[in-house]
Parts: structure tokens; C-alpha cells; sequence
């Protein structure tokens, strides 16, 4: 039971980090590429962390 406790807060932790970095803007007046690759990557990270968790809860 801690287990998929735990996937669904690393889920949540990786959510709030995509949107940081989603919400940053730079210098530019926009998001560079890179901001937009790392908060992609961040994004599907928390989706896959958030489904294991709600599997391993069943």
C-alpha cells in the first residue's frame, strides 16, 4: 500500500515541476525550446508515475 502512496506523490511532485517550468518565461518573452522539451518530458513522467500508482492501488 506505501508503494503506490508513493508513485502518486512522485506523479504529483513531477506535475508541479513540468508546470513551473511551463509557467517560467525567459529573457525572449516566450518559452525556449529546451523549457518546452524538459516540461514535456516532465509532463509524460508524472502521467506514467500517476497511472502506476492507480494500477498498484487495485
Amino acid at each position: 500500500m506505501l508503494f503506490p502512496v508513493l508513485l502518486l506523490l512522485v506523479g504529483g511532485f513531477l506535475l508541479g515541476g513540468a508546470w513551473s517550468i511551463w509557467k517560467a518565461d525567459s529573457d525572449t518573452h516566450g518559452r525556449t525550446g529546451p523549457q518546452v522539451f524538459f516540461a514535456v518530458v516532465l509532463l509524460v513522467a508524472a502521467v506514467l508515475a500517476t497511472a502506476a500508482g492507480i494500477l498498484r492501488l487495485f
